[in-house]
């Protein structure tokens, strides 16, 4: 099942992941979202044996429907390979009878990790499998850690700059 990207403000067509990735805001200025949530093909018990970078897989796979197999593995084993400092990525702990997800294993140490070292690999292939070979700007305004971990993400991007404002 291909999954197709609409804007929250419904003023645009449907686009493919890679499109929604490369453009990053509807030209309506909307966000965009999957038009339909697929179901998962593996079970909860199933999930808890993968990997974090399998689960990114599994995930990823029902998500972007027009990237291959190869690059969706490629992204994600760039993404998170040896700038975490655990092998577990994001590991859960165990205090006082309670679980909690770690996500402070980073390069930045910011939870916004996850997503900003996986995105910059997605562009690259969006890009790709577009056609797309001009240059690419990031702007990003915060007022915290966000500018950090966004710039450790692009750092060293083929054809993609950022710009950063505190």
């Amino acid at each position: 099942m291909e999954v197709l990207y609409r804007s929250t403000r419904g003023n645009e067509k449907s686009v493919p992941a890679s499109k929604a990735i490369l453009e990053g805001l509807a030209s309506d200025g909307g966000l965009f979202v999957p038009q339909a949530l697929p179901s998962f093909d593996k079970t909860l018990d199933e999930f808890a044996q993968m990997d974090y970078r399998q689960t990114a897989y599994e995930v990823m796979k029902l998500l972007l429907t027009d990237f291959t197999e190869e690059e969706l593995r490629y992204c994600i084993d760039k993404a998170y390979d040896g700038k975490f400092d655990t092998e577990a990525i994001a590991p859960l702990a165990e205090v006082k009878n309670a679980w909690y997800l770690e996500l402070f294993h980073g390069p930045t140490c910011a939870f916004k990790d996850y997503a900003l070292q996986l995105m910059p690999k997605l562009l690259v292939e969006a890009k790709k499998n577009l056609s797309r070979t001009e240059k690419t700007l990031i702007l990003v305004a915060t007022s915290g850690d966000t500018g950090k971990a966004a710039l450790d993400g692009y750092h060293d991007i083929p054809g993609v700059e950022i710009a950063v404002f505190y």
